[in-house]
């Protein structure tokens, strides 16, 4: 059984599917698990979070347990202490700590000293929790997910590569679209390609996520903009995948940059079930890794 989820390659792809198929069924059953009950599982957001923030503090809650939220400037980290000292002390007190940071070096620190599950919330590199969420509600909509096509048109970031490790271990087929600059490097598994088009046709779901973060200058977000205009998730574009496909965005959007307002809100997307997949499969999640 993996010790942590940093990555989203600890899992293979028998536990993948166990933890979709658990994940369903809490959803069905919100409150049908008790398995950390008495227990901690400590949350430390070093980044504002709305979904990951909402979405692990509630599934902690349903399954018993105390959710023991934190922010950086909270904790000795702010004067120098280690992310080593942090794991040794958390892991005399928690569960399991779920971490979302800025700094990919710092969550594999925690992983290599905490002797408790340690869950990547997100990381400048990997944004897996947001996968198994993307995945689940893949499931929801076709059942077997296996052979099934997901596309991803725009910057291929975190959540890019997560899907295309946690997709493949799922036997989901994943075309990554983003202009020259943008690209994820090779040997994920992905289908890589410049063109929006050809990434989504044939697809079963077409995904984007935000073109600039909050840390982007006015210079860099110009020239990002500019660089991911071809890329905008619109009508057109969806309607160059299969019949049946619905566009998918992690959040938070901004309508009029990646995705139109009307894809975003319209009826062909499942946008707000991925939101809401979030705190099921941490729960499910959160049961393989600390409950067994």
């Amino acid at each position: 059984m993996p010790t942590h989820f940093v990555t989203g390659g600890e899992l293979d792809s028998a536990r993948l599917a166990s933890i979709l198929d658990r994940a369903l069924a809490l959803k069905q059953a919100p409150a049908g698990s008790q398995a950390l009950a008495g227990r901690t599982v400590a949350l430390l957001f070093e980044k504002p979070s709305t979904r990951t923030r909402t979405s692990s503090e509630a599934g902690v809650f349903e399954l018993g347990g105390h959710p023991m939220v934190l922010r950086a400037n909270e904790l000795q980290l702010t004067r120098g202490e280690s992310m080593r000292d942090t794991a040794l002390v958390f892991s005399r007190h928690v569960a399991a700590i779920g971490l979302r940071t800025g700094s990919d070096e710092a969550l594999e620190e925690l992983a290599a000293h905490a002797t408790v599950p340690v869950v990547n919330l997100l990381s400048p590199l990997h944004h897996p929790c947001q996968a198994l969420a993307d995945l689940m509600t893949l499931r929801e909509a076709f059942g077997s997910i296996e052979g099934r096509k997901l596309a991803y048109v725009g910057d291929g970031n975190n959540v890019a590569r997560s899907l295309a490790i946690l997709g493949g271990g799922a036997g989901v087929e994943v075309a990554v679209a983003a202009p020259e600059g943008f690209q994820l490097e090779d040997g994920l598994g992905a289908q890589l390609t410049s063109d929006p088009a050809e990434a989504v046709a044939g697809a079963d779901a077409v995904y984007t996520d935000v073109w600039v973060s909050m840390s982007d200058s006015g210079d860099e977000a110009a020239a990002r903009r500019e660089a991911l205009g071809p890329y905008r998730l619109d009508e057109a574009l969806l309607d160059r995948a299969a019949p049946h496909a619905f566009a998918l965005h992690c959040l938070p959007a901004h309508p009029g940059e990646e995705i139109t307002e009307g894809v975003l809100y319209g009826g062909r997307q499942r946008i707000w079930d991925q939101a809401e997949n979030r705190r099921h499969v941490f729960k499910a999640l959160l049961e393989l890794l600390v409950a067994g």
